[in-house]
């Protein structure tokens, strides 16, 4: 769900909608173990560090026939973030970065959807850090979908985004003797989901 950027269209007229995407119109919950929720800074302007959340639950409701009716819903627990070191965990929970005592989530509420067509799709909404919410656009590739051998009916689901996160609150830095700053203000958002259809 790019779950962020500021991408704009012209469009004027719907695009169309893939077929048989009407026959999944309905509630989905988000599965967490075959779902990432990624990012991707810049560190030291040489090198990405990449990270991911590991503890968030989220919903959709997918309207295959009118795709502008379709929303999303996502909660993220700050304090599972994991870039593979346990050090700059550390510090992205501290007061410096997320400050996960006082701001224990990160949410997003969608509030528009768009068709772009084929199996493009743009989802706008709110997001929340530090209790500033500023808009973000997603967008996504729609992966199709399946039943899995228990039974599940899954759709899939590929976005990514480009945040500031200045614009959030989050402006520690560092400089660096060469110039430049440690951390990139830029950030890249990956999104992989799977949703499991509600009865």
């Amino acid at each position: 769900m790019g779950i962020f950027g500021r991408s704009k269209t012209t469009e004027t007229v719907p695009a169309a909608v893939s077929p048989g995407l009407a026959a999944l119109t309905g509630d989905y919950t988000i599965d967490p173990s075959h779902t990432t929720l990624g990012f991707v800074a810049r560190h030291a302007m040489v090198t990405n560090v990449k990270g991911k959340f590991l503890d968030f639950s989220g919903s959709l409701h997918l309207d295959g026939t009118d795709p502008s009716r379709s929303t999303a819903s996502l909660d993220v627990v700050m304090d599972s973030i994991d870039t593979g070191s346990a050090d700059r965990d550390g510090h992205l929970k501290s007061a410096d970065f997320f400050k996960t005592d006082e701001f224990p989530t990160m949410t997003f509420r969608s509030t528009r959807a768009e068709a772009l067509g084929g199996d493009d799709y743009r989802i706008t909404g709110d997001l929340t850090i530090l209790g500033t919410t500023k808009p973000l656009t997603i967008d996504l590739e729609f992966n199709g979908s399946a039943k899995d051998p228990f039974g599940n009916e899954r759709v899939g689901f590929e976005g990514k985004a480009e945040i500031l996160r200045s614009e959030w609150g989050l402006t520690w830095n560092a400089a660096l003797e060469t110039g430049g700053m440690l951390v990139s203000d830029k950030i890249k958002l990956n999104f992989d989901i799977s949703a499991i259809r509600q009865a």
